[in-house]
């Protein structure tokens, strides 16, 4: 089983708010879906479907955005999720047409889906292409035992290491021999996945958030294969990554 990143979503307090602004930043299209019981609203990069968005179940929530990862058994994912320590957020349930999945967190607190899909075909929503998500990156108290950990539940392989200096060592991984992302020690404000979203121009990007009410964290800053990240949050708090160029 390839254990791959298959969708993310944004759980959110102003749905409406949300779409116009990532529909902006990013260039989405975001479309209604027909999820039985609940605005669920569907992402689409190209007409490809990339990810959902959802209004938060309660008014306590904080805006995040949260990853799906493939798994062949999701219960026995929530299992072994509680056995070393973490969490079960939302339980374990099937979507009719959809698949079974669940939310659960890691160890260090930072949460994630498991998802059993039964829809037919390869989801392209990690990719190069524009508007999908090109990297996911893990940010945790001990990047070490957050990758035992995952590699133990997802079969995730170590790949090249970076030395960051005083931010400490950074850590790519490899999903079915595909660079899938990174692990890093904690500088944001909490454990969290962050998932950067590929926008073209970064620059240009980056003046749609600021215009849009959003927030860059940690502005435009290269990294290997002559790409530019930026850390960002939009108007409601949620953390998300942008991947572009410089012309």
């Amino acid at each position: 089983m390839d254990s791959r990143f298959i969708w993310y979503e944004l759980i959110t307090q102003d749905l409406d708010a949300a779409i116009g602004f990532y529909s902006d930043v990013v260039g989405w299209k975001v479309l209604a879906s027909e999820t039985p019981g609940m605005d669920y609203r569907r992402i689409t990069a190209d007409g490809e479907g990339v990810g959902g968005m959802m209004k938060a179940p309660d008014a306590g929530m904080p805006p995040a955005w949260f990853g799906y990862v493939n798994v062949a058994d999701v219960d026995a994912q929530v299992t072994a999720f509680e056995t070393a320590g973490g969490k079960v957020l939302w339980p374990a349930n099937d979507l009719p047409g959809v698949g079974r999945m669940a939310m659960v967190a890691d160890p260090q607190g930072a949460a994630i889906y498991v998802m059993a899909p039964t829809g037919e075909g390869e989801s392209q929503a990690f990719s190069s292409d524009m508007g999908h998500c090109g990297w996911n990156e893990y940010h945790g108290k001990d990047w070490e035992k957050a990758f035992d950990f995952y590699a133990g539940r997802f079969g995730w392989v170590k790949d090249v290491a970076m030395d960051m200096g005083p931010a400490g060592t950074y850590q790519v991984f490899t999903s079915g021999g595909v660079q899938t992302g990174g692990m890093m020690n904690n500088p944001l404000p909490q454990q969290a996945w962050l998932f950067y979203f590929n926008v073209g121009d970064i620059d240009a990007a980056v003046g749609r958030v600021t215009s849009g009410g959003g927030a860059i964290l940690v502005p435009p800053m290269e990294v290997p294969g002559g790409m530019w990240a930026v850390t960002a949050s939009d108007p409601q708090g949620a953390m998300f990554g942008m991947l572009g160029s410089r012309p």
